[in-house]
């Protein structure tokens, strides 16, 4: 929190959010569960208010706070790794690449397959969190799909117009072909920037126009890029990419 900035009481789950214990939806089910403490008293009411300035609050006996400022970082995602914190069968994790012991409470916003690679953003701050992957802020992801074939500008333009899935019809998105079929694969390489976030969103609709994905990678997320980041590897946000997120989530 910035000097002279003063925190007003806040809805608890929201707290939890900010302080990066969990997105907002998680630190609900951590209070419905009766993990979480305000003054030493288990709540469990959603809706229930704390105020940051006099409040003690634990979950699962230890105490939480909100941070002077929350943490960003981009990892370039290699593929073969799940996104999640940990998995119950060992698998590999994209916890594994970033720095959860400098930054505890890191956690990816939103997901890629695991054989999707690319720019995944992480933060400490659930509230941001939930904010950009809300439907209402329109954030745009490009992604860069190769695919079996040569899709025509008449499938192209399925997509553009938004097509229907399984779970209802897409918007519209943006398709450019940025590289034309080629090599004994016969594969072409699309752009395609959407503004949702459904499971297997872009492999599904280039499915359903007939041209399956065989490799995925998302280059952007809302106002990032990823630049200055090889595979595997992460790196924090600069200033100006912490403002122009933070703007896109207050907005």
């Amino acid at each position: 929190m910035s000097e002279g900035e003063r925190v007003v009481p806040m809805r608890l789950q929201r707290f939890l959010a900010r302080a990066g214990v969990a997105s907002r939806r998680g630190s609900e089910k951590l209070m419905t569960a009766g993990r979480v403490c305000v003054n030493g008293e288990v709540v469990t009411q959603l809706g229930s208010k704390v105020d940051p300035a006099c409040d003690v609050v634990t979950v699962d006996g230890r105490e939480v706070q909100l941070a002077e400022h929350a943490t960003y970082l981009i990892l370039n995602k290699p593929s073969g790794y799940l996104t999640t914190m940990s998995d119950p069968y060992g698998r590999p994790c994209v916890a594994s690449l970033v720095p959860t012991q400098t930054y505890p409470g890191l956690f990816p916003v939103g997901r890629l397959d695991a054989d999707t690679t690319g720019i995944l953003l992480f933060t400490t701050n659930g509230d941001a969190s939930q904010q950009m992957l809300h439907p209402s802020k329109h954030v745009s992801k490009h992604y860069v799909a190769t695919v079996e074939g040569t899709p025509t500008e008449r499938e192209l333009d399925l997509l553009r117009k938004g097509i229907v899935l399984d779970d209802g019809p897409t918007q519209p998105a943006e398709v450019e072909i940025m590289d034309a079929a080629r090599g004994r694969e016969r594969t072409t390489t699309l752009g395609i920037t959407i503004q949702e976030g459904r499971k297997h969103q872009v492999k599904r609709m280039c499915e359903a126009i007939g041209h399956k994905v065989v490799r995925l990678h998302r280059d952007s997320f809302g106002p990032l890029r990823l630049t200055d980041c090889a595979e595997g590897t992460w790196r924090l946000l600069t200033s100006d990419e912490v403002a122009k997120v933070e703007a896109l989530v207050s907005s």
